[in-house]
């Protein structure tokens, strides 16, 4: 299961603005949650928990552009994100920060690769 994109972001200026944007162009379903500083986007049918209910799509989030996140970010899947931190350093990236616990789902993090892109991880809890 590790390295699958399972998830992006989107930072935006002006957040109505960008909701509009991408709600009237592309049909993505936003949902703001005021608390998190973050809006959740579904861009394709969901479940009931809010989960992508067909194959061929993920879902995302918008949030206010701040660093690290200044451009969009491709967020992969991984089992140990702080083993992969070890490997993203060996092979020439660089890890961001510390990773970060995302209420009871799991945990995320930012990395620069060996470009200097920005990419994001993604562990599930448990």
């Amino acid at each position: 299961m590790s390295g699958r994109v399972v998830h992006f972001e989107v930072p935006f200026d002006d957040a109505e603005r960008a909701r509009g944007f991408y709600s009237d162009v592309f049909d993505w379903k936003i949902q703001p949650m005021p608390e998190m500083q973050y809006n959740m986007v579904s861009t394709g049918p969901t479940s009931d928990q809010g989960m992508p209910s067909e194959p061929g799509f993920i879902g995302g989030g918008m949030m206010e552009r701040q660093a690290p996140v200044t451009t969009p970010v491709i967020t992969l899947q991984v089992d140990d994100i702080d083993a992969t931190f070890i490997a993203i350093e060996k092979h020439g990236g660089k890890p961001l920060g510390e990773k970060m616990t995302i209420g009871e789902m799991g945990f995320a993090a930012y990395f620069n690769d060996s470009e200097g892109n920005l990419m994001g991880l993604w562990q599930n809890a448990g």
